[in-house]
């Protein structure tokens, strides 16, 4: 945690005792736990040291998570949430608090994803997909605002979608992705001073809609696969996990308000 600098400037975060472990003791919430990128998240904060709430709308999913990382010898508690509702994300945050005995890392992962061509998109699926990407990550960021002062972290997960000149079929997914991106910049911006950081990743990972999409439509899986620098797709916890890892280290201290591409390079910013 950031020790408080001069007029309410937080100093750099002190290397940790382990760096194996560099986020040791450290309180995490994770929302969307219960599969892909979001599992991948919590297995590798837990796996840095974190002791990690695990959240989300199918409560046997987060147990499963629960589970794995209870196994490897860390400390998860699964929750029930569903964050489309305000008070569930109020009463969340509230009892990661309470299991934990504080929170010092945020990771807003969760969102239902609208897709289609936007003459397809109907208002139903847009407004979920608003109120469950960057409604709900507004939510979360403002109800654990005072237990993030003075070292903690916010990481939300953007989309390289937001990026592609040619997001057909993905404009309104992009377009919600896109708005978590901004307010995530504003967080960093207006709450620096707290000692808060705030940072976006875009990933590009081998969740379960990734293995949907490979095993039906493989040639469109392939061609994407293709414009990847790297050749592969990404691992929701070796890959996806580490970074966020990194994002919520010391060795991040001075890295706020970024959007990171964790893609393989298939996107980038100029």
């Amino acid at each position: 945690m950031s020790a408080p600098g001069p007029a309410g400037r937080s100093r750099p975060e002190p290397s940790p005792a382990d760096p194996a472990k560099p986020l040791a003791g450290r309180a995490a919430l994770v929302t969307g736990a219960g599969q892909g990128v979001g599992q991948g998240i919590a297995l590798a904060l837990a796996d840095a040291g974190a002791n990690v709430v695990v959240a989300g709308r199918t409560l046997s999913k987060v147990v499963d998570t629960a589970d794995i990382i209870n196994g490897r010898g860390g400390h998860a508690v699964p929750l029930e949430c569903d964050v489309a509702d305000p008070e569930q994300v109020t009463r969340t945050v509230d009892a990661t608090v309470e299991a934990l005995g504080a929170l010092q890392i945020l990771v807003n992962n969760a969102q239902w994803a609208p897709m289609g061509k936007l003459l397809d998109v109907t208002d139903k699926a847009f407004d979920l997909g608003f109120r469950t990407g960057p409604l709900a990550v507004l939510r979360f960021m403002r109800a654990a605002h005072e237990h993030l002062r003075d070292g903690g972290v916010i990481v939300n997960l953007g989309s390289g979608s937001a990026l592609r000149p040619d997001p057909v079929g993905l404009g309104a997914y992009a377009a919600v992705k896109d708005a978590i991106c901004v307010m995530t910049r504003a967080a960093a911006v207006e709450w620096g001073p707290d000692g808060i950081r705030a940072n976006t990743i875009l990933p590009f990972a081998q969740s379960p809609g990734m293995d949907w999409y490979e095993e039906h439509v493989p040639d469109q899986y392939e061609q994407v696969l293709a414009e990847v620098p790297l050749g592969r797709v990404g691992d929701c916890e070796l890959d996806i996990g580490r970074a966020v890892v990194f994002l919520c280290s010391p060795a991040a201290s001075y890295l706020t308000g970024s959007s990171l591409m964790v893609d393989g390079g298939q996107t980038y910013l100029r």
